[in-house]
């Protein structure tokens, strides 16, 4: 099967060096999508030899994940798997979330923080907001109450699951979109654990009380919409 990875860097000229080597040994191909950084994280990633794509301007990071999966699938992968740019999410888990997908148990495959396996450095401002949002996600959106983190950006899909789930929300709200709509299909959806590193530049960029709310109020939107 092929792997292929899709990486979304927004910003990200200091890290994502160190991120596409260990992505690109437990993937047969790498993708960095540029979502219209103001650094060199451009230039960096076509410096270390992968396909990068880039926005024109800052679109999110899920249109970025968009845009990388489907020049993934136009390049043949079999199983998609997306990664941050930051370096949290650890490659050495690659295999385990590829895994299910390989041996034909399921389509798609969520990397939990909340399955026992405990995260380096997460602070407990960031362990109630996620907690908070997992409650939201199952009242607000129907997303069952089995998955524990419904805010994980660290998944793989089949191609199938990739050409089936249609996701709209651009922003970091996609996370919950796409597993709402995945847990909705006939498609097997299942969690395992993975680690997750938090520094404090990690932690300055990530979602803060008010990234929550916006994340809730566009995903409620949405939900209405339909």
């Amino acid at each position: 099967m092929k792997v292929v990875a899709v990486i979304p860097a927004y910003n990200e000229a200091s890290r994502i060096a160190l991120v596409i080597p260990r992505v690109r040994s437990r993937a047969d191909e790498v993708i960095v999508v540029d979502d219209g950084s103001l650094d060199d994280t451009f230039s960096v990633a076509q410096a270390s030899g992968v396909r990068v794509l880039r926005h024109a301007i800052n679109r999110g990071q899920g249109a970025a994940l968009k845009t990388g999966t489907l020049c993934a699938l136009s390049i043949g992968a079999d199983v998609i798997v997306h990664v941050d740019a930051d370096g949290q999410h650890d490659p050495d888990g690659l295999l385990d979330l590829i895994a299910p997908i390989t041996r034909g148990e399921a389509d798609v495959v969520y990397g939990s923080r909340f399955m026992g396996v405990e995260s380096e450095g997460m602070p407990l401002m960031r362990r109630c907001l996620l907690m908070a949002g997992r409650v939201f996600s199952t009242f607000a959106l129907g997303i069952p109450r089995r998955f524990t983190d419904p805010q994980s950006g660290l998944r793989a899909m089949n191609a199938q699951a990739a050409r089936s789930i249609q996701f709209h929300q651009d922003r970091k709200a996609h996370c919950s979109e796409l597993l709402r709509a995945a847990s909705r299909s006939s498609l097997r959806v299942i969690e395992i654990p993975a680690r997750v590193t938090y520094t404090s530049e990690t932690l300055a960029k990530g979602n803060k009380t008010m990234d929550a709310l916006d994340i809730a109020w566009q995903l409620l939107l949405g939900a209405f919409q339909k």
